[in-house]
């Protein structure tokens, strides 16, 4: 079992005729870190719609030959994809087009519907014919379903929204429209900019922006649907203010790049914060502090401006390797942390070290990373965790769907630390999880079990898979 989430999403509205496909590569590969499996981008140009997706990061699906195949046009939607519904094939690569009888559209989604099992069963016994496993073509399939009554299709979408459950960020684009919709819970992130000419940029996190000159306006609301046309932005409400918000806590501890700014609050700043939050609640009699890149870097700044204990850099990241939390299987992922990370001894060598990462999954990793450090001859270890335990499963886009494997299910937080060849460890208290964001309007289900939606009767990755399977049998 593996632990991933999750998907970025990228969408383009300008006056003008230009490379849109352009802007979505470089906004795609600013979000590169919420995905590795795929990638996709969809141009429309003028209504007549030009995409190329499969498997692979940016850089490797959309070479100078592919990009050049392009159009100008005035919109394009683009999107980066780990999945938590559906296998790794070209299939469930996003975003997905659809053809319909009131039009055509294009959809890019982050998240994970709760009720995606039920909803996708009701649509097969109706007579819908589906071409991929992933729960993304479900929501396609309502928006187009609801479109061919509805008047408009930000009402189709606004209609969908009232069958959906669980989180959803999404970019959808019609001949003539970008729409934008974050779920009522707000799971996953979702924000927009304006661009020199005019123009409108939407993307999952505020660094994709920066990355293609946007300005920043705001984070799109939870439940709020963003209409982008050529008369400018209109902001739909009606599903905002219906649920609590429920940001996934885990965005800003490990998900998003460290230089974005999620519904208001710096995400580097909250890292930080939980740095200092575990030098108070898990002290260590140590010669310098360590964060494991990315993510444990931020929070190892704020264990060592609480503490006192120098800041050093205790690992050199291999930047052409993909993250190990989002990569698909055990044996890749063991193979990629011999190759990922590399201690740089003259920081550790002879010192009692406090090193910081933002998780620990099943503890192989980890496991990993302190053996590292022993053999650059750190003579203590002392192990911090900018979360806390993992202890149930996620049914939001984060692909935690057993027990099984979790650790912190099995183990005491002692037994951890001997298996993982630590000195101590010590974990972020849950109840000071609101110290991340200054409120409680997140979600820490994966930690406490305390979920804002119904349960799903199937939460495996492959439940679609086997259902195919099933039905041949």
């Amino acid at each position: 079992m593996s632990l991933h989430e999750e998907c970025g999403v990228f969408g383009v509205f300008t006056p003008n005729r230009e490379d849109v496909a352009n802007i979505v590569y470089f906004g795609l590969y600013a979000l590169q870190h919420r995905g590795q499996e795929s990638c996709g981008i969809v141009v429309n140009d003028n209504g007549e719609f030009s995409s190329y997706k499969n498997l692979g990061l940016i850089s490797e699906v959309f070479t100078d030959q592919v990009m050049a195949r392009f159009p100008q046009g005035n919109m394009a939607v683009g999107h980066v994809r780990y999945g938590t519904t559906g296998a790794t094939n070209r299939s469930n690569c996003q975003p997905i087009q659809v053809d319909h009888q009131k039009g055509k559209l294009a959809l890019a989604h982050n998240g994970n519907l709760s009720n995606a099992f039920e909803l996708r069963t009701q649509l097969e016994l109706k007579g819908a014919i589906f071409h991929s496993t992933s729960d993304t073509e479900t929501i396609a399939y309502i928006i187009t379903r609801e479109r061919l009554t509805a008047p408009s299709l930000e009402v189709a979408v606004s209609r969908a929204m009232d069958t959906l459950e669980g989180a959803y960020s999404l970019v959808v684009m019609s001949s003539t429209k970008m729409i934008a919709a974050r779920d009522p819970h707000g799971f996953r992130p979702l924000c927009y900019g304006t661009t020199p000419d005019g123009g409108y940029v939407i993307a999952s996190e505020s660094c994709a922006l920066k990355a293609v000159g946007a300005t920043f306006v705001r984070d799109v609301l939870p439940g709020e649907i963003l209409l982008f046309t050529k008369d400018g932005v209109q902001s739909n409400t009606e599903h905002c203010g219906k649920q609590k918000q429920r940001t996934c806590i885990f965005e800003y501890i490990y998900f998003a790049r460290c230089d974005s700014v999620i519904d208001k609050i710096s995400v580097h700043g909250s890292r930080v914060k939980t740095g200092r939050v575990l030098a108070k609640e898990h002290p260590a009699d140590a010669d310098i502090v360590i964060g494991v890149p990315d993510s444990g870097l931020d929070a190892a700044l704020g264990y060592s401006l609480e503490s006192g204990i120098p800041y050093g850099i205790g690992f050199v990241k291999n930047k052409y390797i993909g993250r190990t939390f989002i990569s698909p299987g055990q044996s890749q992922r063991l193979d990629k942390v011999k190759i990922k990370l590399s201690p740089i001894a003259e920081t550790v060598a002879g010192k009692r070290v406090v090193l910081i990462d933002d998780s620990i999954v099943r503890g192989t990793t980890s496991a990993q990373i302190v053996k590292l450090l022993r053999e650059a001859g750190a003579t203590e270890i002392h192990m911090r965790i900018s979360s806390p335990p993992f202890m149930h499963p996620c049914y939001y886009g984060t692909d935690v769907d057993s027990q099984e494997h979790l650790i912190a299910c099995h183990h005491s937080v002692e037994e951890i630390a001997e298996i993982l060849g630590a000195d101590s460890l010590g974990y972020l208290p849950i109840e000071r999880l609101c110290d991340l964001v200054g409120s409680d309007n997140y979600c820490s289900a994966c930690f406490n079990g305390d979920y804002p939606t119904s349960i799903p009767v199937d939460i495996g990755k492959d439940r679609f898979e086997r259902k195919l399977s099933e039905k041949e049998q």
